[in-house]
């Protein structure tokens, strides 16, 4: 008794089988694609990161950290500090061309508010950059075993039809069931690694928005300690 050949089953099954095995290849290749692709750039956010981060800690000089945060363009914190930091910039040229120079009263009549919609802005681009293509993860796996089911049940409409037709051996159906089977398995490898890296990624950059939201703190204690203090000073 000779046992199924996988390729030509597959090779021998039916069009419809085939374009839903097609779509299935194509979508675990472009699921693999963004899983590379995001890998590489949350690692590279992750390492520049923490050089920001320490460098940020070990400076004292509010123009040396800009000139770190503009270098180091990976640093989803470094993106923060340069809004932040304009507008800053801005707030201190308008006070200077109106004549008021007391910064402390101008924040506390106003708050940080324009402060912390500059740093939000950072956020958001961020995480736009950060979440781009994750949810085609989300996607893929959603939809890849639904269509490898499709497959299964035309392959198993398909094979079953033969019965009608008299040929009622087991060795007339295996290959059809066999071929139906082989959409679902296909469907089911698409769709596992696509769920368990998206998943992975949303944690990775959920780590990451917790970091950003306490350094926008840090950012308004560094403006109060080294811009606030020393200018009413």
């Amino acid at each position: 008794m000779h046992g199924l050949n996988i390729w030509q089953i597959l090779w021998e099954s039916g069009f419809v089988v085939k374009i839903v095995l097609l779509i299935l290849v194509l979508a675990s290749v472009y699921s693999w694609a963004i899983i590379w692709e995001k890998y590489k750039q949350l690692k590279l956010v992750n390492e520049a990161n923490d050089k920001f981060s320490d460098f940020f800690r070990k400076s004292n000089s509010i123009s040396d950290i800009h000139k770190e945060a503009s270098e180091n363009t990976d640093s989803t914190m470094g993106l923060m500090f340069k809004r932040g930091f304009e507008e800053l910039n801005k707030i201190i040229e308008k006070l200077n061309q109106s004549g008021k120079s007391n910064f402390t009263q101008h924040f506390a009549a106003h708050g940080f508010e324009s402060l912390e919609r500059a740093l939000k802005a950072g956020y958001n681009t961020a995480n736009e950059k950060m979440d781009l293509k994750v949810s085609l993860l989300a996607t893929i796996g959603s939809i890849t075993p639904f269509i490898g089911l499709f497959g299964t049940v035309w392959g198993i409409i398909d094979a079953f039809s033969g019965l009608s037709q008299g040929g009622g051996s087991i060795e007339a159906v295996a290959p059809g069931i066999a071929e139906a089977l082989v959409a679902t398995a296909v469907g089911l490898a698409a769709a596992i690694p696509a769920v368990v890296f998206y998943n992975l990624f949303n944690n990775q950059i959920s780590r990451i928005n917790s970091q950003m939201e306490s350094f926008s703190q840090d950012f308004l204690n560094l403006v109060e300690r080294t811009i606030l203090i020393k200018k009413d000073q």
